[in-house]
């Protein structure tokens, strides 16, 4: 443990579930205004969803500084958020006779490489830009499921550190009891 009561986290833009989201969200964004109907709830509920994916990263990243159970659940929240849209991508497809890729596809395989490699917004706006709606949305299907990896392995983490090495409360109570020379 280090002597301070307060660790800077570091920042959360550096996390991958950060950058993915953050492309998920961007995506969302652009297929939501192209290819679903103004006024449609559908829009807003998927562009809610993503964007509460990335937004509750930022924001258990912010509290985890005072409280580890705080940002394991808005991280949770994020996974949570990403379910739900993965469930509105898959139904677009569903609901307009679209076949959704196939694990091992050439197609799934290739835009998993991609998920892999890039977490750039620009590099996967630039590629939609040209795509039609049914590859876009199994391209966040890819995206999205690669996101809920990273947040899976980022709460079986954090939940190590926490049994590891407690929270708040036992800093506070540590850095008192060395203070005071127990």
């Amino acid at each position: 443990m280090d002597n301070e009561l307060i660790p800077n986290r570091g920042n959360y833009k550096k996390l991958l579930s950060y950058q993915k989201t953050d492309v998920i969200y961007q995506i969302t964004y652009y297929f939501c205004h192209k290819f679903l109907t103004r006024g449609d709830r559908t829009v807003d509920q998927m562009i809610q969803a993503a964007r509460s994916g990335k937004q509750n990263i930022i924001e258990g990243c912010a509290a985890s500084s005072t409280s580890a159970k705080t940002e394991i659940k808005l991280i949770d929240v994020a996974k949570a958020s990403l379910k739900e849209l993965l469930e509105d991508y898959e139904d677009y497809l569903k609901t307009r006779g679209i076949k959704q890729w196939d694990k091992g596809s050439v197609e799934f395989e290739a835009m998993r490489k991609l998920g892999i490699e890039h977490n750039d917004p620009q590099f996967f706006m630039q590629l939609i830009e040209t795509r039609p709606a049914g590859t876009i949305a199994n391209m966040c299907i890819i995206l999205i499921n690669q996101a809920d990896y990273l947040l899976y392995r980022q709460l079986k983490k954090l939940s190590a550190d926490f049994i590891a090495n407690g929270g708040f409360s036992e800093r506070m109570s540590a850095l008192r009891r060395k203070n005071r020379g127990y």
